[in-house]
């Protein structure tokens, strides 16, 4: 088919607005299933995975696809939770248009607010559904004013083109249909079809129509809409992207069937069946099944074998893609998600999805020692599929850690973990990496001195110690002179003295910031070792940290909160209460952005302490800054902690 007879969308909306249901009654209508599911019997296309049946709700992105008066639709359902935002965000990297879903009986709410902020940013072509207008408390009416006053005041209805402000909405979109309306001039069908098609597109005006999704009403209504007005993959706006052969100058995609080939991976999934699917869309050209393509991104060839279609879970084998196509190949080794692909002689690399960064942490612990080993590879592959979750292991803690959008991602993972991977976990409140220091200068001697028959052993060091800038770590010099201490010990004593910095002498954990000299010392020809000096090096280190009003310090986080105005004063009292520190204001669209410092062991609950804040409505990224001193008070509870927990361990 060719791409002007091809049309992408995507169905946005806040959770439980109907976007399942709609897909259903989409595909029910245009005879594309002989039945149509129903998401409380877990039967719909859509939501075919273990997790999205128990839970009543999606939790991927799902492809789907139907014809409607010769037009070959594509689009994609996706999640309403914010937890999972970060299938929402990669799927617009697929489609040319979207529709946001909106209850009948809620008006807009936060995912409707959200969805329409990504569709402003990308500049992405916009419908909008009311969704269950059947219901008995559905007032559509008020819903439209919701939008207009909240969304925009060019979502306008599309029930009737003759509409006296539909027609002068319309008019105004374009020049010289405007000069006729203002003579007085009559503007036919047709002129109005074609210019609501190019405001559509243009993103001038945002076409509204209503009905309910579990009645199939107003979907013979919505699809025409789509094929009439919603851009086709041709009248997409020029993609930006980068020539890698040119020292990455930007280079522009246009859009065309028998121009080069190009595509983006916006998704790799795993399936039970295939294993690895890599989706991607064709931005132009083409691409043959059983062939080679070269990818941009990872400087690679590679083979392909079968091209797919998606319908939920089912794959239906193509020939090949072409521009507008959105397809799935399996069990590719080289290409991974927001890879570039084309043609090697007309190179193209185009931005990488920007995915959100976790909002939440937690250890994990393997529920039985046999789980240990296969825990990596569940992780791993896992996070291969969503970007938006990650696992690491802190070496100062000795924990591994994951981090997702919130407390239903790292559940969902973990669900997955067990379900996929037969690997059971706990999960747990993460240790804070805290770090200690010193606060002024010490000198101090370290002597080890043993003698129990034959030889003995003697390492006899003196060291200086002073604090340094935050961030500059630890700094061993070495100032011997006249032989004090001969050459092949000085090693040793360098490497006791900073095994000794692993542990510090407060609560045990890692000092930091510091210069160590190694002054003086003296030695024993027949007793001296390189175990004594090492030895004498780390008694020398304790002694003079102790001596050196050592501090605990904790990890310092920069933190932007993204809320309506409205939250303002909330948002600032609770950050206060978090000992953070507000340090400036920004604008982002209709939102606030409240910049601050906080203690990472004030933010592990943030997440949804912001949503019972906020309602939702708040959004917010954190990324490590800098170490500071805990206050006192504080710092003697942790110091209580560690020294009770020590206690135990030598009982």
């Amino acid at each position: 088919m060719d791409a002007h007879h091809k049309r992408n969308f995507v169905l946005l909306g806040h959770a439980h607005a109907g976007k399942t249901t709609l897909s259903e009654s989409i595909l029910y209508f245009s005879k594309t299933t002989p039945r149509k599911g129903v998401v409380s019997e877990g039967t719909t296309v859509s939501d075919y995975s273990f997790d999205e049946i128990a839970r009543k709700n999606s939790i991927n992105t799902s492809i789907l696809y139907c014809n409607h008066k010769n037009t070959r639709i594509q689009f994609i359902d996706t999640p309403g939770y914010a937890d999972f935002f970060g299938e929402i965000i990669s799927s617009l990297r697929a489609v040319d248009s979207a529709i946001i879903v909106v209850d009948a009986t809620a008006g807009v709410e936060v995912g409707t607010e959200r969805a329409w902020q990504l569709l402003e940013e990308l500049a992405l072509p916009c419908a909008i559904f009311i969704n269950k207008t059947d219901k008995e408390d559905a007032d559509p009416e008020k819903v439209i004013a919701d939008i207009q006053n909240i969304l925009s005041k060019k979502a306008l209805r599309i029930d009737s083109l003759e509409a006296a402000q539909l027609v002068e909405a319309i008019a105004e979109s374009e020049d010289k249909l405007l000069e006729k309306y203002l003579e007085g001039t009559q503007l036919s069908t047709d002129e109005l079809k074609v210019a609501l098609r190019q405001a559509v597109i243009k993103r001038k005006l945002f076409p509204v129509l209503s009905g309910s999704a579990f009645a199939d009403k107003g979907i013979a209504e919505l699809l025409d809409m789509v094929v009439e007005y919603l851009p086709s993959p041709l009248e997409r706006p020029i993609i930006e992207a980068r020539d890698p052969l040119k020292a990455d100058q930007k280079k522009e995609v246009v859009p065309q069937e028998d121009g080069p080939f190009s595509a983006f991976i916006f998704k790799s999934i795993s399936d039970p069946y295939v294993g690895q699917l890599t989706l991607l869309r064709v931005f132009s050209g083409s691409l043959l099944a059983n062939t080679n393509f070269y990818n941009v991104s990872k400087k690679t060839r590679e083979r392909i074998g079968q091209i797919f279609m998606l319908q939920g879970k089912e794959q239906k084998a193509v020939d090949s893609a072409s521009c507008g196509d959105i397809v799935a190949i399996a069990k590719l080794k080289e290409t991974t998600t927001c890879d570039s692909l084309s043609d090697e002689k007309s190179q193209v690399l185009f931005e990488p999805i920007v995915f959100p960064e976790p909002a939440i942490s937690a250890s994990v612990k393997p529920k039985s020692r046999q789980d240990e080993e296969k825990i990596s590879t569940a992780l791993a592959k896992l996070a291969a599929e969503d970007p938006t979750f990650k696992s690491t292991h802190d070496v100062q803690t000795k924990e591994l850690i994951i981090s997702g959008l919130g407390d239903q991602h790292l559940a969902v993972m973990v669900e997955r973990m067990k379900k996929r991977f037969n690997v059971e976990v706990e999960l747990g409140t993460p240790k804070v990496s805290y770090k200690e220091t010193i606060t002024k200068n010490a000198r101090v001697q370290g002597k080890f001195k043993r003698q129990s028959g034959g030889r003995g052993q003697y390492g006899d060091v003196w060291i200086e110690i002073e604090p340094l800038e935050k961030g500059k770590g630890v700094e061993f010099v070495d100032k011997i002179f006249g032989g004090a201490i001969p050459r092949n010990y000085i090693p040793s004593a360098e490497k006791g003295v900073l095994q000794a910095c692993s542990e510090g002498a407060i609560a045990g954990y890692p000092i930091v910031d510091l210069r160590i000299t190694l002054v003086d010392g003296s030695y024993h020809e027949v007793d001296s070792s390189d175990m004594a000096f090492q030895i004498a090096g780390g008694m020398a280190l304790r002694k003079a940290v102790a001596e050196a009003a050592p501090v605990l310090l904790e990890p310092i986080m920069d933190v932007d909160v993204s809320i309506p105005e409205e939250y303002l004063g909330a948002i600032s009292g609770d950050i206060n209460s978090r000992r953070g520190h507000i340090m400036g204001m920004d604008v982002k669209g209709k939102s606030q952005v409240v910049k601050a410092k906080v203690p990472l062991a004030e933010m592990f609950t943030y997440a949804n302490d912001l949503r019972s804040l906020t309602g939702g409505r708040g959004m917010y990224i954190m990324r490590f800054s800098h170490y500071e001193v805990v206050p006192h008070k504080i710092a003697s509870g942790i110091v209580s902690q560690y020294q009770a927990t020590k206690k135990q361990e030598e009982a």
